[in-house]
């Protein structure tokens, strides 16, 4: 594989097939599955060569007390209203159906400039922005500072790529509250969500 595809890999609902004969979802729960362990998981490819995947897990030391043998993380959920943005059509869709699995409302928008629209029209109807970071025309980031010269304050979670020139500094910019890495599991944009909202 290409540089660029490894690089998108894991990313929930990303695919090299045809539209209808994949849903892209394989690598990405692999791992979420390796990170709810406490695991990691790499990847290397030349083009024409092949792929290297490693998988990390900590060792297992003693056994599990038996209060935390079977104990599940369930996601928290929500009622709020929240305005998604992704320009990756299928992302777009399966991130909104796992928002309102949630308990949310969702407004799902396909690219800054009509999330940037549909917010001027009724800016006090959301409670939280989340929103891709690359994406063309306006990023992430320049959606969220066009979003705070409207209603400063309004709370917005930034997604980003393994790739995606994103840090910690970029926390407390024009409200954006955090960032979570993609691919990211239900349990962690979840716990990321309520933690933003309680702020």
């Amino acid at each position: 594989m290409t540089r660029a595809r490894t690089e998108r890999i894991f990313e929930p609902f990303f695919t090299t097939r045809k539209h209808g004969e994949g849903s892209g979802l394989g690598l990405s729960v692999v791992h979420g599955i390796i990170n709810s362990y406490d695991g990691a998981i790499t990847a290397y490819s030349e083009p024409g060569k092949g792929s290297v995947f490693n998988v990390f897990l900590p060792q297992i030391t003693a056994e599990a007390k038996d209060e935390e043998k079977g104990r599940r993380i369930r996601p928290e959920k929500g009622r709020e209203h929240i305005l998604l943005v992704e320009d990756e059509p299928s992302q777009l869709q399966g991130m909104a159906r796992l928002l309102e699995r949630l308990g949310y409302r969702v407004t799902a928008k396909p690219s800054g400039r009509a999330a940037l629209a549909a917010f001027k029209k009724r800016p006090d109807a959301f409670d939280l922005v989340i929103t891709d970071q690359t994406m063309p025309r306006m990023s992430g980031v320049e959606l969220a500072g066009s979003l705070a010269r409207v209603r400063p304050g309004l709370p917005v979670i930034l997604c980003t790529g393994f790739s995606e020139k994103v840090n910690g500094e970029t926390v407390g910019q024009y409200g954006i509250r955090a960032f979570v890495m993609k691919p990211f599991t239900m349990q962690e944009i979840s716990k990321h969500i309520r933690a933003v909202l309680k702020k």
